[in-house]
């Protein structure tokens, strides 16, 4: 279900129309139309950014559904859907807990993520739909597409954390639940945790972005995260039966996407080795380009 009259951009709009005998056109669009809009799903609402291509939605490409990584939101993917959607519909949804979107009233498993994420897809009514899951979100894509194997077509999995134990161990100590304290000193730490998250170098912008999220969405992240680190995420990945498209950036998943590679020996891969943190802020371009082929094939 749609609120606040977000179903009107879902709609397509005629480019002409006649008023009182007389024909008003507007100028043919060129880009995607980039809107946002609130769905029902089981922990409440959920906000979904949302890209529709030129020409008022009668593209020929299946949709494409994106999943984001913690402690982001669906924002992350804002350059991407204006590439993306100018041959199919584009929905990028903030994950539960992130974003605009409810939080659920406790701790959720990678399932019940998924399953969240496919209220979304149900009260669409897609027939069938591509998934790409970028970091954290590529295992709620991973168990969207062995959920639901007649839905979704197509898999794009980016940057894949299938962890050793030790590097779980690393990840656990690195993502403790900080409470807020008066004087404001947890905000240090949690600075510093955020920019080593994206390297020396990295721009300012970026890892600011990333600690405002993380600071609006207060525990939610650590919760993404435990879900993941609970995850059988060698298991499962085993159990996808869609073609899949496998992108590994130079970050901090550039071996574990690796491990994801000899699971899934019949995926496509694409290394990107001169891209690291932030690849849908800083090179969504190149993402853009190398999926555009496998989901049209």
């Amino acid at each position: 279900m749609v609120h606040d009259n977000s179903w009107q951009y879902l709609l397509p709009v005629p480019e002409h129309s006649m008023v009182k005998g007389t024909v008003s056109s507007r100028p043919p669009e060129t880009e995607p139309r980039v809107r946002r809009g609130y769905f029902e799903s089981r922990y409440g609402q959920l906000h979904v950014h949302n890209a529709i291509p030129p020409g008022g939605g009668f593209e020929e490409g299946t949709p494409l559904l994106c999943l984001h990584k913690s402690p982001l939101s669906g924002r992350l993917f804002e350059r991407f859907l204006a590439l993306a959607g100018r041959d199919r519909s584009v929905y990028a949804p903030d994950i539960p807990g992130f974003g605009e979107s409810d939080p659920p009233a406790s701790r959720p498993t990678m399932v019940d993520y998924a399953a969240a994420i496919g209220d979304f897809l149900d009260s669409m009514r897609f027939r069938q739909i591509d998934v790409l899951g970028y970091h954290t979100g590529s295992l709620v894509a991973t168990e969207l597409a062995i959920i639901r194997p007649k839905q979704v077509r197509r898999v794009v999995l980016i940057s894949v954390p299938v962890l050793t134990e030790g590097e779980r161990d690393v990840v656990k100590r690195a993502y403790p639940s900080t409470q807020p304290v008066a004087d404001g000193s947890h905000l240090a730490s949690e600075w510093q945790r955020t920019a080593d998250t994206y390297g020396h170098g990295a721009p300012i912008e970026l890892v600011t972005q990333s600690f405002v999220e993380k600071l609006r969405n207060g525990v939610h992240p650590a919760w993404l995260t435990h879900a993941a680190l609970q995850y059988p995420v060698r298991e499962r990945l085993g159990l996808i039966t869609q073609q899949v498209l496998l992108m590994r950036p130079r970050d901090d998943l550039w071996e574990a996407t690796l491990r994801a590679r000899e699971l899934l020996f019949k995926a496509r891969c694409i290394d990107l080795q001169e891209q690291g943190q932030g690849l849908f802020e800083a090179a969504p371009e190149l993402v853009a380009d190398g999926i555009r082929e496998f989901l049209r094939g």
